[in-house]
């Protein structure tokens, strides 16, 4: 076997080496987890928001019941006191009439402050039960999301060490290859997707698995290397 045959076979251990890394990083890049991942990390995101307004709701309507508890205190005492006073007497009878009503007024304010803040406790027992199902689902959803990326690291794992063992196989190929024929298979490669060298078998391309005729085959053995005239991929007699 002359060195450029020499050379062309190993060009040839090189490529389906490369086609391997290829196909090894297309799968890496393609796990169906990583889909599952990018749609649990978004549910997660999504939830979180979720529970951040309802906790903003939640410590708006903490602020809103203990206002209007405040000012029922305050209005409660003041009917309170009134009502002392318009039964303690000792006042005329117009003037007695005149804090009657307003103790009415101020009874009739209170009751309505009282269901303003029970409808207030109500409300903000709804959000708490629905900021304690939030963080549930969250909890699951986080779950199912450390799950999946930890699927897809131990399969990470596992194709990274298959690159890496090919990586250092053709480092040995490498240095056995003349330059510029590698040159020119690196140039191929950068340009063009599929097969760039195909072994030349019964006058059949390897890359394009199309047939040479004798003349068609013979021209293309001589040219340095031999390409073949559909595909223009190197090949390998």
């Amino acid at each position: 076997m002359t060195e450029q045959l020499r050379s062309l076979a190993d060009l040839l251990d090189l490529h389906e080496l490369d086609r391997q890394i290829d196909r090894l990083l297309e799968r890496r890049g393609a796990l169906p987890e990583l889909d599952q991942y990018k749609a649990a990390d978004a549910h997660v995101r999504e939830l979180k928001e979720e529970r951040d307004r309802l906790a903003t709701d939640l410590r708006e309507l903490s602020l809103q019941f203990d206002k209007t508890s405040g000012e029922l205190e305050v209005t409660e005492d003041k009917a309170n006191r009134e009502e002392s006073r318009l039964y303690a007497g000792g006042m005329s009878a117009r003037d007695a009439d005149y804090l009657r009503r307003e103790v009415e007024m101020l009874r009739a304010k209170v009751a309505s402050m009282e269901e303003a803040a029970l409808q207030v406790m109500e409300t903000r027992e709804t959000v708490e039960q629905n900021v304690e199902a939030v963080a549930a689902r969250l909890a699951a959803a986080e779950t199912e999301e450390a799950r999946l990326e930890e699927s897809i690291k131990d399969q990470w794992r596992v194709i990274d060490a298959e690159i890496g063992a090919k990586e250092r196989r053709k480092k040995d190929i490498v240095p056995m290859i003349e330059p510029d024929l590698l040159e020119l298979y690196e140039d191929l490669r950068s340009d063009r997707d599929g097969d760039v060298v195909g072994a030349l078998d019964d006058g059949i391309c390897g890359a394009c698995h199309l047939k040479l005729s004798a003349a068609e085959e013979a021209r293309a053995r001589k040219e340095d290397p031999p390409r073949c005239i559909h595909c223009r991929a190197i090949l390998v007699p």
